[in-house]
């Protein structure tokens, strides 16, 4: 058991999560030969009741399996504790003075281009969905400095609705022989998800920096998002490093 729960550890670790194995160690007692899953903050993600593990190896390996099946492109920048299925409940009568629901985006075909200033408004939202709060008028001060630098972030679009964004970083290292390029950041709307646009912009993206001579592509990402580490790892990325930040005061 011990060399499973070993294997079982290290799929979590490839996910970004972390096996908590129950410290009871009397067979009957409960809670004996229980896990659960953690991220990388030790937030519980599955399987845990205030930090005590309450399920089965197989319940876990369960789980993992099902964050290698689901929809990749639907699973940029989502929370990652598991929702537990409710319970339906019955409709409430409509107020006249509720709003009514959003309307859905259009079906169309995905398109991508370049980010301009003008589309500030819309990114503000987008980027939001990261827990990155921007104004618009930085976001659009930093768009002309990118296109000066000549790294414009690449928007993806729903007819004219932008729906999606990929900032792009080209870098010159003295430990590599050629440039690095860097996906420096990459969401896509909510109500659009599960159209292909997350592999569409990488593919974009990847493109651009091949062109501009890079030979390695990076993709930094939160620890906490791990069905978008999934996504990558879909689209052959791998976990090559961690990445360590400290605010300059």
């Amino acid at each position: 058991m011990s060399a499973d729960l070993d294997a079982l550890a290290e799929s979590a670790r490839n996910r970004g999560l972390k096996l908590v194995r129950s410290r009871v160690r009397t067979s009957g007692k409960v809670g004996f030969g229980k896990v659960g899953l953690s991220d990388a903050a030790g937030r519980a993600v599955f399987g845990m009741n205030a930090k005590i593990p309450t399920a089965t190896a197989e319940d876990v390996e369960e789980y993992l399996r099902s964050l290698g099946l689901s929809d990749w492109s639907a699973s940029l920048g989502v929370k990652e504790k598991p929702r537990r299925r409710k319970k339906p409940e019955p409709e409430a009568e409509p107020l006249p003075e509720q709003l009514s629901e959003p309307e859905p985006v259009p079906e169309r075909e995905p398109k991508t281009r370049n980010a301009v200033p003008s589309d500030a408004e819309a990114l503000v939202p987008l980027i939001a969905l990261l827990d990155h709060d921007v104004e618009a008028t930085g976001v659009r001060e930093r768009l002309r400095l990118l296109a000066g630098a000549g790294e414009v972030p690449l928007v993806a679009l729903l007819g004219d609705t932008v729906v999606g964004l990929c900032g792009l970083h080209r870098m010159i290292v003295v430990h590599r022989p050629a440039p690095v390029g860097r996906i420096t950041i990459l969401v896509v709307a909510e109500a659009a998800r599960g159209r292909g646009i997350g592999r569409l912009l990488v593919e974009r993206a990847e493109a651009h920096l091949r062109g501009s001579g890079c030979a390695l592509v990076e993709i930094t990402s939160n620890d906490r998002l791990t069905q978008a580490h999934a996504f990558y790892r879909h689209l052959g990325y791998e976990r090559t490093s961690m990445r360590f930040a400290r605010t300059l005061g």
